[in-house]
């Protein structure tokens, strides 16, 4: 089988029920596991921070913080790149590279977490390496933008997001799992560390390098998938030079500051949630419970996807916005307040809801915002035209989505350093969530404004 496509018409109703479902469908179902590899070594920190201590590893909490913080970082720089990536090199050959690369802090990170001694700057390296997780996303959703037609665009995306970002759920989930045996035998593994537990007076073995070895196979293996199950799109080539253009576009600017409240938000809450917990409430085993926000906001974002898909996504997007500042409001300042720990797991848990909904909705509008504004400039000018616009407005949503996506991804680096930062200062985080408040309040002034009001320049 060729694996470049030659001839690529999602839009041709005709074209997409003989072949173009089935090959589109395929790529996209490959993409998804590679995703989720992706957010799993991108999000290792989050949980393996809140076990250095055990292990015998002497740092601050503020270095813990700056730990979980700096993935985010490297990832979200590593995306404005990625973004261009997949029509210059190929969807499948980027993705195949891609996912490879996170051998590298996988395989790094369990040599590492082996010795105590090993230093706070190693450890750092490491955190920034991790960032080639996060860097993935943004070619990811490039990639699988191009496959799918506009009305199915919303599903496909939230597919590929939302699944994939389940790679932040399963990370935390099954980090303590594997941890807690030498799976790998004692010359992979290590010799273990030994905690005692205070609460129960009961010791444990543990062992923390498992943490980054255990995504070695199936890495290789996605990779090897990827390689040979996956398609290239001739018509999606593009040089940085074509793709650039979206910097002039004021749309892009406009979802890149809309996607920062979505994902961002999501991103930060997931890298920070984990050292939030055991500073805000250490009488609670975190390490069991962390996972459930991170789960709940990636099983919700194909449903953002889908509904905005029948209702308009940025209808959808504002109302997401209203509801994440009223939890704070409502629910996790009282609950901070008045230490009530289920009700403030609750109020998060309806935070990570609401992102993954968010995430959903504005990565439906992209697409057709881009469309609309180049269908509308060759109104009138015949159906060659208007082939060419749609191919234009393809590639360019393709690079909205993965920049977008690349400073969304900044928030992962600014909420948990904001927890950090306000917890150091006031002994509290709440200056940090009046703040996110205030963000949340100018993304539904945007949204409102542009895209969801009656009479709204483009909407959607």
């Amino acid at each position: 089988m060729s694996h470049v496509l030659s001839s690529w018409e999602p839009e041709n109703s005709e074209f997409w029920t003989k072949q173009g479902s089935a090959i589109a469908n395929r790529n996209l179902w490959i993409s998804i596991p590679c995703l989720m590899l992706a957010f799993s070594i991108w999000m290792l920190w989050s949980v393996v921070a809140v076990n250095l201590d055990k292990a015998g590893f002497q740092f601050s909490k503020d270095q813990l913080f700056f730990l979980t913080a700096l993935p985010a970082l490297s990832g979200a720089t590593l995306r404005i790149f990625y973004s261009f990536l997949v029509p210059v090199f190929g969807g499948r050959r980027w993705t195949a590279i891609s996912t490879a690369s996170l051998l590298i802090p996988a395989i790094g990170m369990g040599f590492a977490l082996r010795d105590p001694g090993t230093s706070y700057s190693t450890l750092l390296v490491l955190a920034l390496l991790c960032g080639f997780g996060g860097g993935n996303f943004s070619s990811s959703m490039a990639n699988i933008s191009f496959f799918f037609p506009k009305a199915r665009k919303g599903y496909a995306t939230g597919m590929n997001a939302g699944v994939g970002n389940l790679g932040v759920s399963v990370v935390q989930f099954l980090t303590p799992f594997v941890i807690s045996s030498a799976m790998f035998g004692v010359a992979i593994s290590g010799d273990g560390f030994l905690f005692h537990n205070a609460k129960t007076g009961a010791d444990h073995l543990f062992w923390l390098a498992n943490a980054g070895f255990i995504w070695v196979p199936f890495i290789a293996a996605a990779t090897v998938i990827a390689w040979f199950g996956m398609n290239d799109i001739a018509s999606a080539k593009a040089s940085f030079a074509d793709q650039a253009v979206i910097f002039k576009r004021k749309h892009n600017w406009l979802m890149c500051w809309l996607y920062t409240g979505t994902f961002g938000s999501f991103i930060g809450f997931s890298a920070g949630f984990a050292m939030l917990l055991k500073v805000q409430f250490p009488e609670v085993d975190v390490a069991r419970l962390v996972f459930l926000g991170p789960l709940a906001g990636a099983l919700a974002r194909p449903v953002g996807g889908m509904i905005s898909d029948k209702i308009g996504g940025a209808r959808l997007t504002f109302w997401v916005f209203a509801g994440m500042a009223a939890i704070i409001v409502a629910g996790i300042l009282p609950a901070l307040h008045q230490h009530q720990f289920g009700i403030f797991l609750g109020a998060f848990i309806g935070m990570f809801i609401l992102t993954g909904i968010g995430n959903g909705s504005t990565f439906c509008m992209i697409p057709l915002i881009f469309q609309t504004e180049r269908e509308r400039a060759v109104a009138g000018q015949g159906e060659p035209a208007l082939k060419q616009a749609r191919m234009d407005a393809a590639k360019e949503s393709a690079a909205v989505l993965g920049f977008s996506g690349a400073i969304g991804a900044y928030g992962g680096f600014f909420i948990p350093q904001s927890f950090g930062t306000s917890i150091k200062i006031t002994g509290a985080p709440d200056f940090a969530l009046y703040a996110f408040i205030a963000f949340y309040i100018s993304c539904m002034a945007i949204t409102w404004w542009y895209y969801s009001r009656k009479g709204a320049e483009i909407p959607c």
